[in-house]
């Protein structure tokens, strides 16, 4: 401070302030709420758009409709991995203070996903294809991706110091991230049940607006329920990790 009263030191930036964990705490705190009700308007449009304004497939039939839930959460559980090596390389190159608390938070998350995923995908292919499951390069690599998210789950709680553990998985996340682009190009480089890809292509989707609308809906509705939940859960574990600081605390002061 000068001799006028005024502050030279420099402005933190809203990337130092966003490392804080309380700064992060009440920026993000006011975004829940508006998430939750984004969140809901899309998913009551998106299922009204589903079962009662968008036709049946000429081939499928109603069956068609699992898409609706199928599709997004397909998406999503490689959206969330990679979410999830954006943190690890946080952690380990520029050691954000949030960014392991956003790799554990989206870890149990990524796995139901995934979960919903191979199940839905199993119930429509029964019908669609004659069998629930089969080991191709694109189911195969999918539920690897499952028992990935698993294992760092385990992984998180295996651990007691947090820190030493952020690092860790870190370098697991990144290693485990060669299976995405696996599951992403498997249906073109080995034969699968599963079709090329149809919505985005060099030439545009390719199918009806009719189909389109309320998958794009719904993909919308289940990235905007990742991202409440996912902010949710970082609130959660800051205050956890708060928590466990006092506790460590007090315990020091009663030994002493």
């Amino acid at each position: 401070m000068n001799s006028d009263g005024i502050n030279d030191a420099p402005k933190m930036s809203w990337w130092n302030r966003l490392a804080h964990p309380g700064q992060f705490l009440i920026w993000t705190r006011p975004l829940v709420w508006p998430l939750v009700a984004l969140t809901a308007a899309l998913f009551a449009i998106g299922l009204w758009f589903a079962f009662f304004n968008s036709p049946a497939d000429y081939q499928m039939g109603d069956t068609v409709r699992i898409m609706y839930v199928h599709v997004p959460t397909a998406w999503l559980s490689q959206f969330v991995y990679g979410t999830m090596a954006v943190s690890a390389l946080g952690t380990l190159v520029w050691r954000h203070p949030m960014a392991d608390v956003s790799m554990k938070a989206a870890a149990p998350l990524g796995a139901v996903f995934t979960a919903l995923a191979l199940f839905t995908g199993s119930m429509w292919g029964r019908p669609t294809w004659g069998t629930f499951w089969e080991w191709d390069g694109r189911m195969t690599s999918t539920l690897i991706l499952l028992f990935l998210y698993l294992g760092l789950v385990a992984l998180w709680r295996a651990f007691d110091d947090q820190l030493r553990a952020a690092r860790v998985i870190a370098i697991f996340t990144l290693v485990g991230a060669v299976n995405v682009p696996i599951i992403k190009f498997s249906v073109d480089w080995w034969s699968t049940l599963h079709q090329p890809a149809s919505v985005f292509t060099a030439e545009g989707p390719k199918m009806p607006g009719s189909l389109l609308t309320p998958l794009f809906v719904m993909f919308f509705a289940f990235t905007f329920l990742f991202i409440t939940l996912q902010l949710v859960s970082m609130h959660t574990e800051v205050r956890r990790r708060r928590v466990m600081t006092l506790e460590r605390k007090l315990a020091r002061g009663d030994a002493a």
